[in-house]
């Protein structure tokens, strides 16, 4: 291998291509080529148009709905193994399927083990990927998982608002340990939203635990998906009494009619990461990008350094 060629490759599925650039662009290398041959019947078959024999190579994928894009992972990280890459790092900054972490009734599917038994099938021999919907889901793997925070990227920027009387908050029982997190960082007070669904996506009730009149608050959680949850509670937030309410989410799933949520709701502002395409923009919303932060890491596996220096809390 010449001495000019990249010490690493990076590539990027079709729908993380937005992604991939700036995370190469932060490393210092160009993203690596790769043609994507389809079939009439939507089958298709990637193909690598450079040599990555003997190279680490980092493949870019969030694995968000459809499906495609976690086949077209595996097939990538496949094709990676059978052109002799030495090793193959699935970068995933959003995981898709991770809240099928368990089985929660009957007769379900764990779909964020089986996602995991794929990938590690397909060949991949590590995984980089932010804020899981369950920490646990790192010990579904049998390879080395790099489980970013992205606390790394929000907490900066919270600290730049300068707000007064500030308060951290979740949005339901299961992100309490996260609120906790970033209160302890930014010495804040907690409030925890108690809800209860009759079906998915589906708010029944929600009710306050903790005081936050007179204070500015900031929702924490992993992802937005529908925008009800985070609607609703801003709304009760501010009849509450809450000067303002602002909400932070690492992956803007956003579904349905979640924009328009967001847009009457009473959150002034919506923090997310560019882990996610967004759909549209909004006045309401604000990307962090993740690019750096991936990057950093990225740099810092590849030399074998410690990236325990990356995590805020």
């Amino acid at each position: 291998m010449s001495h000019l060629e990249p010490e690493a490759k990076i590539f990027a599925c079709s729908q993380s291509v937005y992604l991939a650039e700036k995370i190469a662009e932060k490393y210092g290398i160009p993203l690596g080529k790769v043609t994507m041959s389809k079939y009439s019947d939507g089958e298709f078959q990637p193909s690598y148009e450079e040599s990555i024999r003997g190279l680490r190579v980092f493949i870019v994928c969030s694995t968000f709905p459809n499906a495609d894009n976690l086949m077209e992972l595996l097939l990538m990280i496949d094709a990676a193994k059978r052109a002799s890459a030495r090793h193959i790092t699935a970068v995933i900054p959003y995981f898709g399927w991770a809240r099928q972490d368990r089985k929660d009734k009957p007769r379900v599917p764990i779909g964020a083990k089986l996602t995991a038994k794929l990938l590690e099938s397909a060949g991949a021999t590590r995984i980089m990927t932010m804020d899981l919907h369950a920490d646990q889901i790192q010990g579904f793997f049998e390879k080395p998982v790099d489980h970013l925070f992205a606390s790394t990227i929000f907490l900066p920027y919270v600290k730049s608002l300068g707000l007064d009387n500030l308060t951290i908050a979740s949005p339901d029982m299961g992100g309490s340990k996260r609120a906790y997190a970033y209160s302890k960082f930014l010495e804040s007070d907690v409030v925890i939203c108690y809800k209860q669904r009759k079906i998915a996506n589906i708010i029944d009730t929600m009710e306050l635990i903790g005081e936050v009149k007179g204070r500015n608050v900031i929702l924490v959680d992993d992802m937005i998906d529908t925008g009800g949850t985070l609607a609703k509670a801003a709304d009760l937030m501010i009849e509450k009494g809450a000067l303002s309410v602002r909400a932070i989410c690492t992956h803007a799933i956003l579904s349905g009619d979640a924009y328009e949520k967001i847009e009457k709701s009473q959150l002034s502002e919506l923090i997310v990461t560019d882990s996610i395409p967004l759909k549209k923009e909004s006045n309401k919303i604000r990307v962090l990008s993740c690019a750096p932060l991936f990057a950093e890491v990225m740099h810092m596996v590849h030399h074998n350094n410690s990236i325990s220096g990356k995590f805020i809390m």
